[in-house]
């Protein structure tokens, strides 16, 4: 029986954002359809400021990281595992030793955290963002302008329609333009004049024509309204007259050090002129004259994804992404859904032997997630060229962005196309993941059994695993009925012998 501290714990979710300049950690519990506060710790982390010129992140960032990420461990200690999720945005990834750091992160906090794309980042930020504004009927543009990131989105009540993420950030901005502490005039100019460079890529994208309301969330949107409200300015908004006033504020204080406002946080000083600066792009850019300060942020949106995934909303929105990817790179959906089905029957035929660790990333229904998406996905590097497509192929999913996607979902997806088909030991994978090689065994097989391009007969095809070796049992008249799909299936059998895994094809006698 369980006790009532348990019971209250499995009411709660926890969302940690690991971001460029803050760890955040929001707990809130999910009544009337709204997620109510229970409590909130924010920790000045700054790895942003701390990619060294090899971008690896230095040994103190990650210190400082853990350190903090043990603090809140404490926190959601017993919570369970499907009630907490934690992402990193962009100084993970960007860091090449994230995978150090991840590997440690899990440990101190105790539970898993994801890298998310710019695109996934943007839309759990549209997330938070909508769900606490009044339902209507406006067209949408939210701006976040985070440590080392600006995402821009574009939607509609609550769907997130248009997203992008750029790499230019508070953290990244005042250290490249205001390195040496010095507010002067020409450093704002150069640092406006480089944001708005940068920014204008998407100017067309986002431009007034296509929104009603603009509304700013989060990092330095709130940093700079708080400032602006204690001077006297509306709290609800930001306006060109206070981004203003505000400059002349920094370049009159001269030095980062002299710099004292009201409202003006200590851990915020450092980082205030490039995150002005980049707002003050925006607003020139997109020819702005006010921002509705948003009170929703990336943190409330990972906490209604943890409810969406109660629902299955979030697989239905992984559907839709890869739908959208098929479509884009002209993916042949019949052909790639039959390659779906074939690999999916032989998964599920090796399911009672499958040994996956309580501690894997995936349990055993993403196991099988993610190799449909990847079935599907197979062939999408065709479109660059037929020769070498599996690696065209990986290429894509691991530089894409897609909507309701983690980077090692994606990567994991990439992985299982380079090897669909051809030889194994090019893979840099793990040939001891029971569920990576029972993925990849059934998805080439899959491969092979649509060939023709045609639903393949698989009536009285048996599909059995025993410690190392696959063993696959094809009825007596199958040689003769299908003699490429048996050649292929030789071909398979020499492939595997070049591992320490192995594959049998017998038929009755």
């Amino acid at each position: 029986m369980k006790n009532d501290n348990t019971v209250l714990i499995e009411t709660l979710l926890a969302a940690i954002d690991l971001g460029s300049n803050s760890f955040r950690l929001e707990i809130g519990r999910f009544e009337n359809g709204q997620i109510q506060r229970v409590d909130y710790l924010k920790e000045t982390v700054r790895q942003g400021g701390d990619l060294d010129a090899e971008r690896n992140l230095k040994p103190e960032a990650i210190e400082r990281g853990l350190k903090c990420l043990a603090r809140f461990g404490e926190v959601i200690k017993g919570f369970p595992k499907h009630h907490v999720r934690a992402v990193a945005t962009q100084t993970l990834r960007e860091a090449k030793n994230r995978d150090v750091f991840l590997r440690q992160a899990k440990k101190a906090l105790g539970f898993d955290v994801e890298v998310i794309s710019g695109v996934e980042e943007a839309r759990l930020i549209y997330e938070g963002v909508s769900r606490l504004l009044p339902q209507s009927d406006e067209r949408r543009l939210v701006i976040d302008v985070g440590g080392r990131s600006t995402e821009f989105i574009l939607g509609h009540q609550l769907t997130a329609e248009t997203t992008d993420s750029l790499r230019v950030g508070s953290v990244a901005w005042s250290l490249k333009y205001f390195a040496d502490g010095q507010l002067s005039e020409r450093n704002f100019e150069r640092a406006e004049i480089a944001a708005e460079s940068f920014l204008d890529a998407v100017a067309d994208v986002y431009h007034n024509s296509h929104w009603d309301v603009a509304y700013g969330a989060s990092g330095t949107v709130g940093a700079v309204a708080e400032v602006l409200s204690y001077a006297g300015f509306d709290e609800h908004y930001i306006s060109r007259e206070g981004l203003a006033w505000l400059r002349h504020q920094l370049i009159k204080a001269k030095t980062i050090d002299k710099l004292e406002l009201a409202g003006l946080k200590e851990d915020r000083k450092a980082v205030i002129a490039g995150g002005l600066s980049i707002l003050i792009g925006i607003f020139d850019l997109l020819k702005l004259n006010t921002l509705v300060v948003a009170k929703g942020a990336l943190r409330h949106g990972l906490l209604y994804d943890l409810i969406a995934e109660e629902t299955d909303q979030a697989e239905d929105l992984c559907d839709t992404s890869i739908t959208h990817l098929l479509t884009r790179f002209g993916v042949n959906k019949q052909h790639a859904g039959n390659v779906s089905k074939v690999a999916l029957s032989f998964f599920d035929a090796l399911l009672p032997t499958l040994n996956i660790p309580d501690d894997n990333l995936y349990g055993l229904d993403k196991h099988r997630q993610i190799l449909g998406w990847a079935a599907q996905c197979h062939e999408i590097g065709a479109a660059i060229s037929h020769s070498d497509s599996q690696r065209h192929g990986a290429y894509i999913l691991d530089n894409t962005e897609l909507m309701g996607f983690a980077q090692s979902e994606l990567h994991a997806l990439s992985l299982l196309v380079l090897g669909h088909y051809g030889k194994l030991r090019k893979l840099e994978a793990d040939f001891e993941d029971d569920g990576f090689i029972s993925q990849l065994m059934s998805l080439r097989l899959g491969v092979i059994f649509c060939h023709s391009r045609n639903f393949p007969v698989l009536k009285n095809i048996r599909f059995e695993r025993s410690d190392r070796s696959f063993f696959l049992t094809l009825p007596s008249a199958w040689q003769k009925a299908f003699p490429q799909t048996c050649y292929l299936l030789e071909e398979e059998i020499l492939a595997w012998q070049k591992t320490n895994w192995s594959l049998v094809v017998s038929t009755p006698d």
